[in-house]
């Protein structure tokens, strides 16, 4: 089994996900998910991991985390094994107990928790085992959404920091129930199965995280570095914007219509998400600084309200070709 790519440094925020060897039960009793949580309550003490959702489901589970210390891949290691170990004994059972390894999606920042916790709480509902979230009491719905008080490792803060609302329960009840028609917006935001949040999330993360060497036993890393397709890609948007690809290459210094639609074709590039700034000025010859100032400049000219030309070139590409 290809290993999955871990991201990992001081204040990330995850989405975790571990499920049962062969799609078996992680818990056969109310016993076995007190003990999960016990054992997560020492995980976090212990790694400095800060819990702000969960739910635990008959063949899986669900985190909403934070690592204080870039330790991801060690503290979910110590919990699989401790939980394994006295599950196993607990149940008179031997050998693996989860289904390889975790899975984990990055997350941008403090804005996007709110999102995941209502996907995370809804769990139960989707799958049928309630009719009301309320009835389920193996999450951390009921103290986001009533006035229960949440263990000490716990953290709700964070979360509802994200409500504006004076009754806060009360909304997030509302939230979690309109939720259903958000899912799909939710997932649009995940890229690579692997981090969820901005394109410009997604650069940062590429530039200062990743290696550019690609490692044949990290699927997830080869294609979030892949750029094999860019020049067509790049030839394509030239093609349809009439222009020449080798013009701009060469050229000292481009004015107007020229560098306009040399702009639009290089932030339609950099919006994909697909290449490094350093990698888009090997495309264009430029340098990786005069990416980010191009990149700028477009972002700005999107943002005013006045009609330009630089603005019809992009919607124009941004219709057409689809990545």
């Amino acid at each position: 089994m290809a290993r999955q790519l871990r991201i990992e440094f001081k204040g990330a925020y995850y989405h975790v996900l571990s499920r049962g060897n062969n799609q078996n039960n992680i818990f056969h009793s109310d016993e076995d998910r007190q003990d999960f949580l016990h054992i997560l309550a020492d995980m976090s003490e212990r790694f400095e991991i800060e819990i702000y959702a969960y739910v635990l489901m008959d063949s899986h589970y669900h985190l909403l985390l934070r690592t204080m210390r870039p330790n991801l891949s060690k503290s979910m290691q110590w919990l699989g094994t401790r939980y394994t170990r006295r599950f196993n004994l607990r149940n008179l059972q031997s050998g693996h107990l989860f289904q390889g390894r975790f899975k984990s999606i990055i997350i941008e920042n403090d804005a996007y928790l709110l999102r995941l916790s209502c996907y995370i709480h809804r769990n139960p509902l989707r799958a049928g085992i309630v009719d009301r979230l309320v009835n389920y009491k193996w999450s951390s719905y009921p103290f986001y959404a009533y006035k229960k008080k949440p263990p000490e490792w716990l953290k709700t803060g964070p979360v509802f920091s994200q409500v504006r609302a004076k009754d806060r329960q009360r909304a997030y009840r509302n939230k979690v129930q309109r939720y259903s028609d958000e899912k799909e917006s939710l997932w649009e935001d995940v890229k690579f199965s692997l981090i969820y949040g901005s394109r410009e999330f997604l650069e940062y993360i590429k530039e200062t995280h990743l290696s550019l060497n690609k490692n044949g036993e990290l699927p997830q890393l080869n294609q979030l570095l892949k750029d094999e397709d860019q020049q067509a890609l790049i030839e394509k948007a030239a093609r349809l914007l009439d222009c020449n690809i080798d013009f701009f290459r060469e050229s000292g210094r481009l004015l107007g219509n020229n560098r306009d639609k040399r702009d639009a074709i290089l932030y339609f590039l950099w919006k994909t998400g697909r290449c490094s700034n350093q990698k888009i000025g090997e495309l264009f010859n430029i340098t990786y600084s005069s990416v980010s100032r191009r990149v700028s400049h477009v972002k700005a000219q999107l943002k005013t309200s006045e009609d330009c030309r630089i603005k019809r070139i992009y919607k124009k590409l941004n219709e057409i070709i689809k990545v």
